[in-house]
């Protein structure tokens, strides 16, 4: 039997406990009201005999409580009644000590690992995650209302980033770079205005980005095409300098040669600003800025090829990728970069091709680029083309005061998830059950999502001047309130939710890729987005639906369900949930095959949705990579290649070991076959178990992992 206890911890049941407690009240009782060792045993066995896989720790005192009046010991049942009171004061006081000392010990597993883009070694990390556990102390036994804390200590539900809602900031946006470069803007109190150059445009983006991820807790997006009216500031002043310095005296074409040199020097020097500072820059939060560049060669844009330019610059730098420690280039986390598909771009004679075969190329060896339709997103977003906050959270559409749809300078209020899974356990393959629960839980998510909202309302813009008062959100007066920004549809707040394999299969006894689970999964995807629609019907917050990307929670929702549940084939015993409308990783499909089937998912999942396809080393056939590409843009909105990210602890190489004719693991790079002094994972999750290899009768090696 587990004890699940306040803070949500779980921990081994110890009778023991109780008959200390129990003691402990009797030395405040007289001695005809004390309750003897037989009495404390048969209390003890009661409780026992429920033989319950879990108790929450309030169950066992109340147990206690009611067996104590049983035996006539009413003295002693108030005593107890006293000494728990005593005990939840002292737990109100400070309920923080353990988790924090073990942060500093470095042995705080679960907060440790939660993030994988922080090294919860470092000083500055660990500041922020101090704080964090403050935060999530007080958020569960104060800001919360008690049964959303309950259910978040259940996996009922998860509300997210517990460790930032103490404070008045949001989770992420996209940066309005354009207003913020084009019309100046502050930091620190200084007036940075609009940029003259290309170099300093760079410069001046990074210094934003680092402010912004400085006060909020989620990820960025910059549109790089706001960049494009820069490197062609810079080329008008190399020419007219030029000119002027060489008229006459060489011909136009060789200043025009010298003009085109200078600018691709400019341009290089610009987009390693932007590599190297977001990659050596750490925000107070204590980790890199987690920012996305979105590379979208738009039509309608006049600096189209000054764009197009940027990105061929951008993505040629990240194929290189960039030196570790060790003098070794490897993929950096960051910016993570998103390359838009469209008309011009498509691999189908447009004039852009040249870059989608450099950006395929990149994502053979780096994994980014990751693909956006803008021919399925235009089908699902009212004719629109624009970037996720950060990653993966989508906005709804909105239009401004002038009926112009409007997407930079808007952002997300927060997000809380679904257990779907737990919902099919309870309701045991009974439909109308299923469909009960879920809408009682439903509503107990609106309740939690709103505690996040009406934490937000009332803040003023001095919180955070970058976002509020210079731009990157808005241009708010000082002292004015955020309100506006929170309501009538401007930001946007997100349901996640967890598990669709494992709900379809505990109630219907397949996956959802079988025609029976893909009906039923479908119903409750429908069913969720038809409650968010209503939601924002009745209050205007824009409410989405996300396909959660928290891949630690899906192994949280299935340890706190085996804990409880205990183990149930294909769903809690593999120790994890599939994410959101994902295939299971082990079922037997083709890349085109899965991309195609969840695409009808990502069309429901508008606040929020990304699938994956797992990719052997493409570097030797880009031909087939570039035919998977092609099926993104008829088919998908949003897609992303997953390979194993091999390490080699020799030299630090960060890239594909190979595995030579003789089968022996061979680090490329230092020429290292020692298998024990390399691992092999995944960046995507960072899940860090054993990959399961499989030798194909022609030495072809394929690797898979039981998580992505």
């Amino acid at each position: 039997m587990k004890i699940v206890k306040r803070d949500g911890r779980i921990v081994d049941y110890d009778a023991e406990k109780i008959r200390i407690a129990i003691k402990k009240a009797n030395n405040d009782v007289s001695e005809e009201d004390i309750a003897s060792d037989k009495e404390i045993d048969k209390i003890i066995k009661y409780i026992e005999s429920l033989k319950k896989r879990r108790l929450l720790v309030e169950d066992v005192q109340d147990i206690i409580e009611k067996k104590l009046v049983e035996l006539n010991k009413y003295e002693l049942s108030k005593a107890y009644m006293l000494y728990r009171y005593e005990r939840e004061l002292i737990r109100k006081a400070n309920t923080t000590d353990e988790s924090i000392l073990t942060l500093i010990k470095n042995s705080n597993k679960e907060v440790m690992e939660e993030n994988s883009n922080k090294n919860a070694i470092v000083a500055s990390t660990q500041r922020d995650l101090i704080a964090g556990e403050v935060s999530k102390d007080l958020t569960k036994r104060i800001l919360l209302p008690e049964k959303i804390s309950q259910a978040h200590n259940d996996g009922v539900l998860h509300f997210h980033d517990a460790d930032y809602f103490l404070q008045p900031i949001f989770n992420c946006c996209l940066i309005n770079i354009q207003d913020m470069l084009d019309n100046g803007t502050v930091m620190n109190g200084k007036l940075i205005e609009t940029p003259k150059s290309f170099q300093v445009a760079c410069t001046v983006l990074t210094q934003i980005i680092a402010a912004v991820a400085s006060s909020q807790y989620g990820g960025q997006s910059v549109n790089i095409k706001h960049l494009g009216k820069y490197l062609k500031k810079s080329e008008d002043k190399f020419r007219a300098n030029l000119t002027k310095k060489y008229k006459g005296k060489i011909t136009k074409k060789e200043i025009e040669e010298l003009v085109q040199d200078r600018l691709k020097e400019e341009l290089s020097a610009g987009v390693q600003t932007i590599q190297y500072q977001i990659n050596t820059l750490m925000t107070t939060n204590g980790q890199s800025p987690f920012v996305t560049i979105f590379m979208f060669l738009d039509k309608d844009d006049p600096y189209i090829d000054y764009t197009a330019m940027i990105i061929e610059e951008i993505l040629n730098q990240r194929y290189q990728g960039i030196k570790n420690e060790k003098g070794v280039y490897i993929t950096p986390a960051f910016p993570k970069l998103i390359y838009v598909l469209d008309e011009n771009n498509c691999l189908e004679g447009g004039k852009y091709d040249y870059l989608t075969h450099l950006a395929v190329k990149c994502s053979s060896k780096r994994l980014y680029p990751d693909y956006i339709s803008a021919k399925k997103m235009r089908e699902n977003y009212e004719g629109n083309v624009f970037s996720p906050m950060g990653c993966r959270s989508f906005l709804s559409p909105y239009k401004d005061e002038n009926g112009n749809y409007k997407f930079e300078g808007r952002f997300n209020q927060g997000v809380v998830s679904i257990n779907l899974p737990q919902i099919a356990i309870l309701a045991d393959k009974d439909e109308n059950k299923f469909f009960e629960l879920l809408d009682e839980r439903l509503d107990l998510c609106y309740e939690a999502l709103m505690c996040r909202h009406h934490a937000l309302l009332g803040t003023l813009s001095n919180v955070s001047p970058v976002h509020w008062q210079y731009g990157a959100i808005a241009r708010l007066e000082k002292d004015e309130p955020i309100d506006k920004l929170l309501k009538n549809g401007y930001s946007t707040i997100s349901l996640g939710y967890i598990g669709v394999y494992e709900m379809t299969k505990l109630m219907k006894g397949v996956s959802h890729t079988d025609p029976v689970g893909k009906e039923f999964a479908l119903k409750v995807m429908k069913t969720l987005r038809a409650r968010c629609d209503k939601w924002k019907k009745e209050t205007g917050i824009g409410f989405g639906l996300y396909g959660t990307p928290a891949e630690s929670l899906c192994y949280r929702f299935a340890r706190i369900d085996k804990e409880r549940f205990g183990s149930i084939k294909d769903v809690t015993d593999k120790g994890y949930y599939t994410n959101s409308y994902h295939i299971d990783v082990r079922e037997e499909i083709d890349a085109f095959s899965k991309l195609k089937f969840e695409s009808e998912f990502q069309n429901i999942s508008s606040g929020g949705a990304i699938s994956y396809v797992e990719i052997p080393n493409m570097q030797n056939n880009l031909e087939a990579l570039e035919d998977l590409v092609k099926f993104i843009y008829n088919n998908i909105q949003y897609a992303e290649f997953n390979t194993k990210s091999d390490y080699c602890h020799v030299c630090g190489f960060d890239g594909e070991i190979i595995i030579n004719d003789k089968l022996e693991w061979e680090c490329p790079n230092c020429h290292n076959k020692d298998k024990n002094k390399m691992n092999v994972t995944r960046r995507t999750c960072g899940y860090l178990g054993e990959n399961f290899w499989n030798v194909g009768k022609t030495k072809e090696i394929k690797a898979r992992v039981l998580h992505l």
